[in-house]
């Protein structure tokens, strides 16, 4: 279930908790591919599923950065912002890459904000530390700090 904040004062006031939790997604072949031709990142083991199957993996891997690009797709589904008139990336503090994405798996985001504070314009400067997850893995795939800003 989405949790909604009535407005960026609220979302930043939430700092310090956890907001929950995506539906699972698949990372399928087709996906992976696209990447590779987005990025030119064509090592084999994100695009020659027959060599991967005897690699160290046993299969085709996402790429870390694909990963780490699924975030928003991820993250929608879990909160959104009410009476936001601007949103943009400002970088990353950390990101961490624990476990392969093996094609095939299905990986889900879990969200805490971290950190909020005021910025010039009448903005928020927001941490999110996003956990990707894969089913049935112990260990998450990726540990991101998102900084994000948005106004009002």
């Amino acid at each position: 279930m989405t949790k909604v904040f009535a407005s960026p004062a609220e979302f930043a006031a939430a700092a310090g908790t956890h907001v929950g939790v995506s539906d699972w997604i698949t990372v399928e072949q087709d996906r992976i591919d696209l990447f590779a031709d987005a990025t030119g990142d064509y090592q084999w083991i994100h695009v020659d599923p027959e060599r991967a199957a005897a690699g160290p993996f046993g299969a085709t891997i996402a790429h870390g950065y694909l990963t780490l690009s699924l975030i928003p797709v991820l993250t929608q589904g879990v909160y959104r912002v009410e009476g936001v008139r601007m949103a943009i990336n400002y970088g990353l503090n950390k990101a961490r890459f624990m476990n392969p994405v093996c094609v095939g798996s299905k990986v889900r985001a879990s969200v805490d904000i971290v950190s909020a504070e005021e910025v010039a314009g009448g903005g928020h400067q927001v941490v999110n530390r996003v956990t990707i997850e894969i089913e049935g893995v112990d260990k998450p795939a990726c540990v991101a700090e998102i900084v994000g800003r948005i106004y009002g």
